[in-house]
């Protein structure tokens, strides 16, 4: 945010945070000034921390009014999800291509251990039918956990490259991110075909498959858009 003020910096921190835990919702137009007086803080700072939040691509300002979460659009997804597969298509292919390596041992064991989270979620919705682990999964506190972790593998191979510029990137498309992958989950078996698809890349990237692996994470990004197609 550069050299901007303590409380801009805490009104922008502030409501980031509300956006990312869903704790705002999309369709609501919510008042600058009624923000700024539950934050405590002045208009001046509020407004900065809007035009920041705006410029990030988490808000659409309303002149005189106020503020709407952003809506996610076919052009938003697009071009997100091309942005991914560029640093993460690279990453991979990087990755594996040192899988041998400490370095490489490393993230593996990183992403085993977040695929054993993300079944374990699956599993923990577990009912007598695989009807019931769909409906459960499609569930807000399913969704935003298996969400979590979703997002924390793709992050670790973000990370293998030790690129600031990657993570700055994605952490700017994050809010579009989680709208895509939100999306996404809300198909029915998505979650499942999720978890077998990050076990493919997993089981490709151990075996130094770097063609393949590249192959496998750019089908992965581009099916939220596909499903939107559909």
């Amino acid at each position: 945010m550069g050299s901007k003020s303590p409380l801009q910096i805490q009104a922008y921190d502030y409501l980031k945070d509300m956006i990312l835990n869903g704790k705002l919702e999309p369709d609501v137009l919510y008042s600058e000034t009624r923000m700024a007086a539950e934050i405590g803080i002045s208009r001046t700072p509020m407004r900065e921390a809007l035009q920041c939040l705006s410029q990030s691509g988490y808000i659409t300002v309303v002149p005189s009014k106020g503020f709407m979460l952003r809506k996610l659009n076919e052009k938003d997804m697009l071009e997100t999800i091309q942005i991914r597969c560029a640093i993460e298509g690279f990453c991979v292919r990087m990755a594996a291509a040192e899988i041998e390596t400490k370095k490489g041992q490393k993230l593996l064991a990183e992403l085993e251990r977040l695929l054993e989270r993300q079944e374990k979620v699956i599993r923990s919705k577990k009912g007598p039918s695989a009807d019931n682990i769909r409906n459960d999964c499609c569930s807000k506190a399913g969704m935003n956990q298996f969400m979590e972790y979703d997002h924390k593998f793709h992050l670790a191979l973000i990370h293998y490259a030790e690129n600031e510029e990657f993570l700055h990137t994605f952490q700017r498309l994050m809010y579009l991110i989680r709208l895509t992958t939100a999306s996404a989950l809300s198909v029915p078996g998505r979650t499942e075909e999720t978890l077998k698809e990050h076990r493919l890349i997993f089981e490709h990237l151990k075996d130094g498959d770097g063609d393949g692996v590249y192959k496998l994470v750019t089908m992965h990004l581009m099916t939220p858009l596909m499903l939107h197609l559909t």
